[in-house]
């Protein structure tokens, strides 16, 4: 990956990264935000920092490590990438109660159009703002939207300290595990 100037960082700002989705997903994956190197890459969890990439792998949902400019491929693996707040910023505390609640809306309507079995918000202060669910704790959750079941997983940002490589990829093998032995809506 091409190393950017601050300066090219700082006009990512505020720019949407388009979603990696497809109907019918065994999971989407939910960031909170863009980072900025998201946004001048236009490929999702691209800071050399983010851990998701590593995790996803090492939880059996990619047979590879996969780079964030392979992202397409997740498809291939019945996986997807949107975001609560679609537009970059450098810091998610940059976001407001507010945004992360008209996410949350627009995420469910997307949900409910794509069908995917489960939603994986990957950031539990995140669903619990965007949702109103203030006592969520990571792992699996009461609701469903849009007809898929939620699971919260812990924030792959390497500003994530409290969970390292090895603790994230154990709660997301939970959620594989989980998402093997969910049965496909009938239609």
């Amino acid at each position: 990956m091409p190393k950017l100037t601050p300066d090219e960082l700082q006009a990512a700002r505020d720019h949407i990264v388009p979603d990696v989705v497809a109907g019918g997903l065994r999971v989407l994956f939910c960031g909170i935000n863009p980072s900025l190197m998201t946004a001048a890459t236009g490929h999702h969890f691209a800071h050399p920092g983010n851990r998701f990439w590593p995790v996803l792998h090492l939880s059996g949902f990619t047979p590879r490590r996969l780079l964030p400019s392979e992202q397409s491929e997740l498809l291939t693996y019945g996986l997807g990438i949107t975001n609560v707040v679609a537009r970059a910023t450098a810091r998610a505390d940059e976001l407001s109660a507010d945004e992360y609640r008209a996410g949350g809306a627009l995420l469910a309507a997307k949900v409910d159009r794509l069908r995917p079995l489960w939603l994986a918000v990957v950031g539990v202060t995140a669903y619990r703002t965007a949702f109103d669910e203030r006592k969520a704790v990571i792992g699996p959750q009461e609701r469903a939207i849009g007809g898929a079941r939620v699971w919260a997983l812990p924030n792959p940002s390497g500003l994530n300290a409290h969970w390292t490589v090895e603790t994230m990829a154990e709660e997301y093998t939970r959620l594989r595990s989980a998402v093997e032995t969910t049965e496909p809506p009938t239609v």
